[in-house]
């Protein structure tokens, strides 16, 4: 399946972190309508796609990342942020199939029919893949559990029920073009999941959120990200925190971790390791986009923080990225 561009920004509330999700997206998606008759069970290998899904009509059960039987009513929408191997099955136990061995039939250009040929109880579920904007490594992205359910989600988003109602009503209609606006649907979804997550604390999360969340040093995290190919001086930075240059890098230190000029180098190198490849840009472009004065000291700058040369990137990117 080839992902195709759909953007779906996460709205934020006026915090550094909420500022940061103003420009998450989710971009290139990939969606199937599966009619699963019983018994069913089918397994999603592990990708670097986030994997959605929507269960329509009959329950079924979630083998969950963490190899957990987990039950899933009609309804019930979830997310696994990080495309971990999972399986959906009509009961535990049922032999699993790989994805790819189900009969897909293309509908239109990112949209699928699922289908087996068992002939037992009908299970109608909307499935899809979705790429963040954001490196795979991005602390936001390793802050989020392996799963996100809608329902855990609803009590401070009340706006999640009425999306799960909308895509209820088209997943069993089936209406022409339902399959695009269950798509978009599942775009709005998924990000709403992620704010409601980030709004409710982000569970028991600390580390890197908490430093956002710092009302010092988030400002500076949040300027950061927004703008990784800026040329990120620590007087600069000090300058977003109104603090002396001395003050803001023992107070960030202290915070995060680490010295800023590592903290920036980290950022702009993760940003340079999606440029090349999920995008396929040339190194001596995103060496130029970043400010380094030639190809090889951004190569070497890469490498230091990376561990691989960007060519190697740069030449199995585009392999990845349809994995």
């Amino acid at each position: 399946m080839n992902y195709n561009s759909s953007k779906t920004a996460l709205p934020g509330s006026g915090d550094p972190l909420s500022d940061m999700l103003r420009g998450l997206r989710l971009d290139g998606v990939d969606y199937g309508r599966c009619v699963l008759g019983e018994p069913w069970a089918v397994s999603f290998p592990a990708q670097k796609a986030a994997r959605f899904h929507f269960i329509g009509q009959q329950g079924c059960w979630l083998l969950s990342p963490a190899k957990e039987w987990i039950e899933l009513t009609v309804g019930d929408a979830l997310l696994i942020p990080r495309g971990d191997e999972h399986v959906l099955a009509s009961a535990p136990g049922v032999p699993a199939v790989p994805i790819g061995r189900y009969s897909i039939e293309p509908v239109c250009e990112n949209i699928y029919d699922v289908s087996n040929e068992c002939g037992g109880p009908k299970t109608l579920l909307f499935c899809g893949s979705m790429h963040f904007n954001l490196d795979g490594s991005h602390p936001l992205l390793d802050m989020m559990p392996d799963l996100m359910r809608a329902h855990e989600l609803m009590a401070n988003a009340p706006g999640i029920q009425h999306l799960l109602d909308a895509m209820a009503g088209e997943v069993t209609m089936d209406r022409v073009g339902s399959g695009g606006i269950l798509a978009r649907l599942a775009d709005v979804l998924a990000a709403t999941i992620i704010r409601s997550w980030v709004e409710n604390g982000c569970g028991d999360a600390t580390g890197w959120i908490a430093a956002v969340r710092n009302p010092d040093v988030g400002k500076v995290l949040a300027a950061i990200h927004l703008q990784p190919d800026r040329d990120w001086t620590v007087e600069a930075l000090a300058r977003t925190m109104g603090a002396s240059r001395s003050a803001f890098a023992q107070r960030f230190a202290t915070v995060v971790g680490e010295t800023p000029a590592k903290y920036v180098s980290r950022v702009r190198m993760h940003q340079a390791r999606q440029w090349l490849a999920r995008d396929g840009m040339r190194v001596s472009v995103a060496a130029a986009k970043l400010g380094y004065d030639s190809e090889a000291s951004f190569s070497r700058a890469f490498k230091r923080v990376m561990g691989v040369a960007p060519s190697h990137l740069r030449n199995t990117g585009a392999s990845d990225h349809e994995s």
